[in-house]
């Protein structure tokens, strides 16, 4: 091998390892120490979350923007929020269910807003969960956060989370988790009657 060519390799190797080296000082304390669990290959989910990550136009999803719109874009795991006039839009990050099982899709609304929500298990989270409390009121230790979303199906929420962690990743037992500060403009933003659907 020529020194030319000997010396390139040598540079590539350096760039290869010092761009590894300062993604990994890039990264929060918490994804370095190794207590988190990783669902799958990180180049391979966050290059699909990034990408699918994006501004959408709300016509392909709805009829009207009466009442505003929310849509839940499961897989890339966003919550897009159109206003009815049109003068609002808004991306957020969320949780997704932790499985298919728990995951519901299609078209629902808001029926109800509360700020500073309690919290009870249902009876499957409970069969799951025995040793899960029967009831949390509002609070640090609530598991929806500062503010909720309650949809028309049954037991499910758009909802806030105090354990920042398990927002962008599969977390929930089947409701749409967002940042405190987030679920708190969402809540302003949203009327009861907003309409939902979740693909």
């Amino acid at each position: 091998m020529s020194g030319e060519s000997s010396h390139r390799m040598n540079r590539r190797v350096f760039v290869g390892t010092g761009a590894a080296a300062l993604a990994a000082a890039a990264m929060p304390a918490w994804a370095q120490d190794g207590t988190t669990e990783m669902e799958r290959s990180l180049s391979s989910s966050v290059q699909r979350n990034i990408s699918s990550f994006r501004t959408l136009d709300w016509r392909p999803y709805f009829d009207s923007l009466r009442n505003g719109a929310v849509l839940v874009d499961l897989d890339s795991r966003a919550l897009h929020f159109w206003s009815e006039d049109q003068s609002v839009y808004r991306l957020y990050p969320t949780s997704v269910p932790l499985s298919e099982d728990l995951t519901r899709r299609g078209r629902t609304e808001v029926i109800r807003k509360v700020e500073g929500p309690s919290w009870a298990p249902t009876p499957a989270m409970k069969l799951r969960n025995p040793e899960w409390p029967d009831f949390v009121g509002p609070g640090p230790d609530n598991p929806l956060g500062t503010h909720a979303l309650y949809l028309s199906w049954q037991y499910y929420r758009i909802h806030g989370t105090h354990d920042t962690r398990k927002i962008g990743r599969r977390s929930s037992n089947g409701c749409v988790g967002l940042f405190n500060e987030h679920i708190a403009e969402l809540y302003r933003l949203t009327n009861v009657g907003t309409q939902v659907l979740l693909i």
